[in-house]
């Protein structure tokens, strides 16, 4: 017994970073920004308890809120679907045994390493800008491009455009669920006469919804919180075009230093994701499947 209670005493100490660095980085900034949403707040000064104001003013006096949530609402909704389907093309072209397939994977991963860095947003800029390189190269053929980063007919799609462009990181995640797909099925379907099209729609889509579910989570919490692609390209403009919640959550933190009133619109964003994470997983009951399943 005495063995065992210094085993576990050492296994303890192994993960004592680790709880350390979550009750001090993650439970306490939690249980702290609760707390501030309720009070006035601004840094330079000791907060104020002021009940639900903040709430009140965010529903009733704030019109950014809003504007700044519709747009969040449309990203998420085109960016999302956007890029999983992009990152499934993609897998299940590199899905193959060819020579070199290695480092095609490799190339196609790259962009999800710099996923989220100012230096990627600073080169999406250059690219789209009214005289950057896709304007150019449209003008090589004849074509006069629009200003993709000061219309508000483009600016908003632009962003979204950069989300999907990172699709790496959901790319690799669905190259190894269809490796874990029998060949045998596939066999059989060919056998009794399917074509390529519904080998997807009856054999991959069905027993890679799992995947798709996993990635449908991951990148819907992403995009949510996407701040750093439309505060670099855009700082949120034309006209707030492009005027991300996050943008309007860091504005009134750190520009305006009203942190009360930014912790309770982390807090809004903190349920809106679980209402919306909800809805997914009660979604899923109608289309997930496992392969392993009675039914």
């Amino acid at each position: 017994m005495n063995k065992i209670k210094r085993k576990e005493y050492v296994g303890y100490l192994y993960i004592l970073p680790w709880i350390i660095g979550f009750l001090t980085l993650t439970i306490a900034p939690f249980v702290s920004t609760f707390l501030f949403s309720f009070t006035d707040y601004s840094v330079l000064s000791g907060p104020k308890f002021t009940g639900l104001s903040n709430y009140v003013t965010m529903f009733t006096l704030d019109d950014l809120f809003l504007k700044s949530l519709k747009v969040t609402l449309v990203y998420v909704f085109f960016s999302v679907p956007c890029k999983l389907v992009f990152a499934l093309f993609v897998a299940m072209i590199l899905n193959r045994d060819i020579k070199g397939i290695g480092v095609y994977r490799t190339v196609y991963y790259l962009p999800s390493i710099f996923g989220g860095s100012v230096a990627l947003s600073v080169l999406w800029r250059m690219l789209f800008m009214g005289d950057g390189l896709i304007n150019r190269m449209l003008a090589t053929l004849s074509i006069n491009g629009p200003d993709w980063l000061g219309d508000t007919h483009y600016s908003l799609i632009t962003i979204s455009l950069l989300q999907v462009w990172q699709f790496g990181s959901s790319m690799v995640i669905f190259l190894v669920g269809l490796k874990q797909i029998p060949d045998y099925l596939y066999e059989a379907a060919m056998i009794d006469g399917a074509g390529k099209a519904k080998r997807f729609l009856h054999i991959t889509l069905p027993l890679l919804s799992p995947i798709i579910f996993f990635n449908l989570i991951m990148q819907t919490i992403n995009s949510f919180q996407t701040f750093t692609a439309a505060y670099v390209v855009t700082s949120g403009g034309p006209m707030h075009s492009t005027y991300l919640y996050a943008l309007l959550l860091y504005d009134n933190a750190f520009r305006y230093f009203k942190m009360g009133y930014a912790s309770a619109l982390a807090w809004f964003l903190f349920m809106v994701l679980l209402v919306v994470t909800s809805l997914l997983f009660k979604s899923s009951g109608f289309w997930l499947h496992y392969m392993d399943s009675e039914n």
